[in-house]
This record gives structure tokens, C-alpha cells and sequence, in this order.
């Protein structure tokens, strides 16, 4: 569990309300980038008839009902008390943990030792998910989340002599095999090509790594027309184009973030995404 207390989210969350049957009503909309299922008593209890290391049966409605409250604190922002409510799930709330760590470490946590040390955590608590939940999409997301966002700590050299690029790949084509319309997974496999051949150059991406420009649009595209209205999304696409194309892709790629600018947040996220954007704007 979390002792030190986490940076609060800087932006109003009264909008971000989604207590009650509001989660249940906008859950599509709200998970559709990563196809979380909702996570109601019947969604619980077959997870918990697959693994009875996970817990019993008959406590299957009271965890949905923490899950449930987990998920309405992640999405008005209160990261930390998302993140520990997920923790305490074990590996039924590991998704929910990981994605309010992580996305409090990319945008809310500005030391880079604080940074990796998140993202190794939620990387390992992934792995233990993976062993624990194989079937399910998020568990291989998060540990290619978490080693993405680390590897961009390092170096180019560094990350790939650690073989961090063929781990990604790994468990996002795992995320895709599972969850075709994982918008959030093919946006990652967008920067992972868009990331090898903008650092390394196409031919020894290609040769080497299997990553192509091509297919880093391709995958950016698929994310933007799974989720038109997904800041991430677009904002993603943008530095994959600058990646590998440079300046000569700045007027595109500016207005994708100019696109991301206008649109309105469903969440917490979204509007940190967005709040991201305007500052490159500046």
C-alpha cells in the first residue's frame, strides 16, 4: 500500500462524477481505448471461478462494489486512493492499480528516479497478472505500458540492449490477440515502430526489429478510428510522425495536437492528456 501522499490532480474534477449508475452507463465510453470489462458481480465471480487463488465466489459482489469505487476514483482523478483500492484486490484489481500508477507517474510525478521506480512496479505487479489472468487483454497491456514508459527514461542503446523493444512487442501483439479493438495497445505498437525507426533508421529497424514506419501509421490510424474522440490518441499519432518524419510532418502533426486541444475530456486522464498537449503547443 501507498503511504507518502501522491500529487493531487491539478484540474477540477466535478465533472469527472462517475459515482452511482453513471460508471455502468458510460463505461463504453469511458474504457473503450483499453476494453476493460465492466466489472459488475457476474464479470468477478467467472474470474473468480477460473482462479480460486484469487479469492471465493460468494465475495464476488463485494469486490465489484470496490472495484466499482476504485474505477470512479481513478476516473475523477484521485489517483492514489484508485490505486489502492486495486492493490488491495490483489490481482482482481491489478488493472486498476496499474493504470493509476501509471498514468499518475507519466503526468503527475516529475522526479525521473521516482518515475522508473513506478513503472517498475507496474510492470512486475503486470507480470504477476499475466501468471495469474493470461486471458485477460490488460494484464499483457500494463507490462507493455510500464516497460514503454521506462525504456523512454533510457537510453536508445541502453533500452534495446535490455531487450526492453522485444518485451513491448511481446505483450502488446498479446493485448491485440486477446482484444482486436485495444485502441490504447495499437496506439503503443504505433510509438514502438514510429519509436526504433525514428532513433535507429528504417532499414536496420526493419532488419533488425521488424519495425516500419508503415506500420506505425497503420496502427495510429486503427487507435484514432477506434476512438475518434480520444486526446491520446491523436496526440500519439502526432509524435509517431514526428519521430519518423521530422520537421517535415511538423504541420500535420501540429494539427492532430490542435484536434486533441478541442476536444472535451471524459476523464481525469483525458484531461491530463489534453493539458499535455496545450502545453506543446506553447
Amino acid at each position: 500500500m501507498a503511504t507518502k501522499k501522491w500529487a493531487a490532480f491539478p484540474h477540477t474534477s466535478k465533472a469527472f462524477d462517475y459515482s452511482g449508475d453513471k460508471l455502468h452507463k458510460n463505461w463504453s465510453k469511458l474504457h473503450a481505448g483499453d476494453q476493460e470489462p465492466f466489472p459488475d458481480e457476474a464479470r468477478v465471480a467467472a474470474l473468480l471461478k477460473g482462479n480460486t487463488k484469487l479469492g471465493k465466489v460468494a465475495d464476488a459482489a463485494k469486490h465489484a462494489v470496490r472495484l466499482q469505487e476504485g474505477w470512479c476514483a481513478y476516473h475523477a482523478g484521485e489517483f492514489q486512493h484508485a490505486f489502492e483500492t486495486g492493490e488491495a484486490l490483489g490481482m482482481l484489481g491489478a488493472s486498476l492499480a496499474n493504470k493509476a500508477m501509471g498514468i499518475h507517474a507519466v503526468y503527475l510525478v516529475e522526479d525521473d528516479k521516482e518515475k522508473t521506480r513506478r513503472f517498475e512496479a507496474v510492470a512486475k505487479r503486470a507480470e504477476d497478472a499475466i501468471a495469474a489472468l493470461p486471458k485477460e487483454a490488460n494484464s499483457h497491456y500494463f507490462r507493455a505500458f510500464a516497460l514503454g514508459r521506462y525504456s523512454q527514461l533510457l537510453s536508445i542503446a541502453k533500452a534495446l540492449s535490455q531487450g526492453l523493444a522485444g518485451k513491448v512487442k511481446e505483450s502488446l501483439d498479446a493485448t491485440l490477440k486477446l482484444a482486436p479493438k485495444h485502441a490504447e495497445a495499437h496506439t503503443a505498437l504505433g510509438l514502438y515502430h514510429a519509436e526504433i525507426v525514428g532513433k535507429i533508421g528504417g532499414m536496420i529497424a526493419s532488419l533488425t526489429y521488424g519495425a516500419k514506419a508503415s506500420l506505425a501509421e497503420e496502427h495510429c490510424k486503427t487507435a484514432i478510428k477506434l476512438t475518434p474522440d480520444s486526446p491520446i490518441a491523436l496526440i500519439e499519432y502526432a509524435n509517431a510522425l514526428m519521430l519518423i518524419h521530422g520537421d517535415k510532418k511538423e504541420d500535420e502533426a501540429a494539427a492532430l495536437y490542435a484536434k486533441a486541444i478541442k476536444l472535451k475530456p471524459h476523464d481525469a486522464m483525458e484531461a491530463l492528456d489534453i493539458a499535455f498537449a496545450k502545453t506543446q503547443m506553447e
